[in-house]
């Protein structure tokens, strides 16, 4: 049986790897045999849907994803009115009424739906992520599912399904923000929502979906396509992303670095606390080091005179 203290001192490991258990590493993804890093997707990404169907007020529903942690609140907006922290996916539906205030100066928001996200310390509900390759659902298709969960709204789980489908020309970060018309499609208002790599009518994060799916349990079910070439199974091959990460140089100067600036304070504290040492002293190899900048300026000057041949003579010497 481990003893009290044994078991406080594997308590932080633990805790490491349920957190690891309940996240995801976008850096790191591997399924199916191949690897997959949709980092660069990280950060807030939403679609607004404007929806006139109901008169005279006009709703708004912003769907709001970050892949890769939690949302961040947003300032100026009341806690009440935005979903609580360790929220990976959100939906606020906003309301107000054109005919009395067509500047939309009196904005209510209707609903907050904590979709997906950790919420150990709240309703004890973790993201529980899976992550899958479209391939399982289609020999043709080339990209990744992710599902998130955690989330509970009007007595019903919460789930979110987003299907990350590879596009060469896409990065994924290209955004509009869409509405809906009373017919129920989408299309662009052209004003801008999110950061965009370059100029496109549609935005590479699509809504799909929203409601309840069949089953014993009240589950209700958000979906998202996402066109990314992130999620294409031979990018992470691809010399662009070869690219992108660091080469053996860049470690090699890293590691270096981190050697010498170890061995200092090792030395340092060594010699402070078996000699007492004081400001240069201090340092492993003090003199040495002192003495760098001399030693070099005489090791330029003997370069330079053997370069030039000043330190030689010619001909016959004088008797």
């Amino acid at each position: 049986m481990k003893s009290p203290a044994t078991i406080l001192l594997s308590l932080p490991f633990l805790l490491a790897q349920l957190s690891a258990a309940a996240s995801i590493d976008c850096e790191n993804i591997r399924v199916g045999g191949k690897k997959f890093d949709i980092s660069k997707l990280a950060g807030r990404h939403s679609i607004t849907l404007h929806d006139t169907s109901r008169p005279p007020a006009e709703y708004n529903t912003t769907w709001s994803v970050n892949l890769c942690a939690p949302l961040k609140k947003i300032d100026g907006v009341r806690d009440a009115d935005q979903c609580p922290m360790g929220t990976r996916v959100c939906g606020v539906v906003q309301s107000w009424n054109p005919v009395d205030d067509p500047d939309k100066k009196h904005i209510e928001v209707e609903n907050v739906i904590p979709i997906a996200g950790n919420f150990d310390s709240s309703t004890g509900k973790s993201l529980d992520p899976k992550v899958t390759r479209l391939k399982e659902q289609d020999v043709n298709a080339d990209g990744l599912q992710i599902e998130f969960n955690g989330g509970y709204y009007n007595k019903n789980k919460q789930r979110a399904v987003i299907q990350l489908q590879c596009d060469p020309d896409r990065t994924g970060n290209e955004a509009r923000r869409m509405r809906r018309d009373d017919k129920g499609k989408e299309g662009d208002d052209g004003t801008d929502d999110g950061d965009k790599d370059d100029e496109t009518s549609s935005s590479s994060l699509s809504f799909v979906s929203y409601g309840p799916v069949e089953g014993k349990e009240k589950l209700e079910v958000v979906r998202f396509n996402w066109k990314t070439k992130y999620a294409c199974e031979d990018y992470a091959d691809s010399d662009e992303a070869k690219k992108g990460g660091w080469g053996f140089f860049t470690w090699f100067i890293l590691i270096t670095f981190l050697g010498i600036a170890a061995y200092l304070i090792f030395g340092s504290w060594l010699n402070y606390n078996r000699y007492g040492a004081r400001g240069w002293d201090l340092l492993p190899h003090g003199d040495t080091i002192r003495d760098t900048p001399y030693l070099f300026k005489d090791f330029s000057r003997k370069v330079v005179d053997t370069v030039s041949g000043g330190g030689s003579r010619g001909g016959y010497s004088a008797v």
